[in-house]
């Protein structure tokens, strides 16, 4: 049955209306939906920054606690250093003296042998020189550090003085060199045999007698160096009178372990006692602010889901009632509004006449 202007402008007006009310109903959603964001990324950044400070104040005081800690530990091992090293200076001095009084005959024997050799080269007019380290391995060697210093002699004579002059003149020719080695077998080579055979000529048997000696002091220095190796090498420390180094260094050992171990014990309370504390002290002063919103979010969340559901209704109810008449187009109050004006000028006389004008006139 046809309607008259009436019935099709309460029409209009109907579903003016309850586009109208699902439009703001529309928008107080999405407003709703927008707050919720905003107080979640609100509650979040307040979790965070709770967090941060609960990390940040408990890395704080944990570092404190081993910091104070760690000082007396410093302190302990530095004084145990410096026991073990004060230790170990009255040991060493200890094997010096065990050292020299266990070879102090041998000392006391090779002075004598030095001693008697000066006397006996002195009694016989010998050049003091000839009772030198230096001239034995030159002219009696019989030791291998005596045929090193010979070995090297003759290299520096033979080998390193004539390169070391023919590489200094200002032209190098064969002839030069050659002439250098004569120079130096002539007159510093001369001169050796020359010492050699004088003194050998002259005072051989005080010679022999000083070799003898020498021999005897280098076998009294080879005892010598087995007993201050086997001393140095002797594991038994008792007869150093070491008792009290050594009591001072367990004392500082126990003080160390101690404070190691009361650290240790501290941290662990920290970790299960203090650290819960620290949280909970610091969580409490952030609690009312994020109650606060977290009671906003769940009154917003609450007001949303009423509101979604009036929405979800609206939608429903302009589909099923003004959605067939007027089209998804038309479901705008502005629309409608045009639509009822042209019902009331006569211009049409339906809704559909009234929709065809006004698609017809923005034509």
């Amino acid at each position: 049955m046809p309607q008259t202007g009436e019935q099709c402008l309460a029409f209009l007006e109907k579903a003016r209306e309850a586009v109208s009310e699902l439009s703001v109903a529309e928008d107080s959603e999405r407003q709703m939906e927008q707050d919720c964001q905003r107080l979640e990324r609100e509650i979040e950044a307040e979790q965070k920054q709770m967090a941060d400070a609960v990390q940040a104040t408990v890395k704080k005081r944990r570092q404190e606690i081993s910091a104070s800690y760690d000082a007396e530990i410093n302190k302990a091992q530095d004084l145990l250093k410096k026991a073990r090293v004060k230790r170990e200076k009255a040991k060493s001095q200890g094997v010096k003296e065990r050292i020299a009084d266990e070879t102090s005959e041998l000392h006391a024997y090779n002075k004598e042998l030095r001693e008697r050799m000066k006397s006996s080269f002195r009694r016989g007019h010998v050049p003091s020189f000839c009772r030198t380290r230096i001239y034995y391995s030159l002219y009696f060697p019989r030791w291998a550090k005596e045929f090193l210093i010979l070995l090297l002699f003759m290299t520096v004579l033979f080998v390193g003085l004539p390169w070391g002059i023919y590489l200094m003149l200002p032209q190098q020719k064969v002839l030069y060199l050659v002439g250098i080695y004569a120079g130096i077998l002539l007159i510093p080579g001369g001169l050796y045999m020359t010492i050699g055979n004088h003194t050998k000529l002259q005072y051989m048997e005080i010679l022999r007698e000083g070799r003898q000696i020498l021999d005897q002091i280098h076998a009294n220095d080879r005892k010598i160096q087995v007993i201050t190796s086997t001393i140095r090498k002797d594991r038994n420390e008792a007869i150093y009178n070491l008792e009290k180094f050594d009591d001072e260094i367990a004392r500082l050992q126990q003080e160390l372990n101690e404070v190691s171990a009361r650290k240790k014990d501290v941290l662990h309370t920290f970790e299960t006692v203090t650290k819960n504390i620290l949280q909970d002290e610091i969580e409490h002063t952030y609690q009312e602010k994020l109650n606060g919103l977290k009671d906003q979010f769940e009154d917003v969340q609450s007001q949303l889901r009423d509101t979604s559901v009036r929405v979800k209704e609206g939608r429903l109810k302009i589909a099923e009632e003004y959605g067939s008449h007027l089209g998804r187009e038309f479901l705008d109050p502005f629309k409608i509004s045009d639509l009822s004006e042209l019902v009331r000028q006569g211009r049409a006389s339906s809704v559909s006449e009234a929709i065809e004008v006004y698609k017809n006139s923005d034509s």
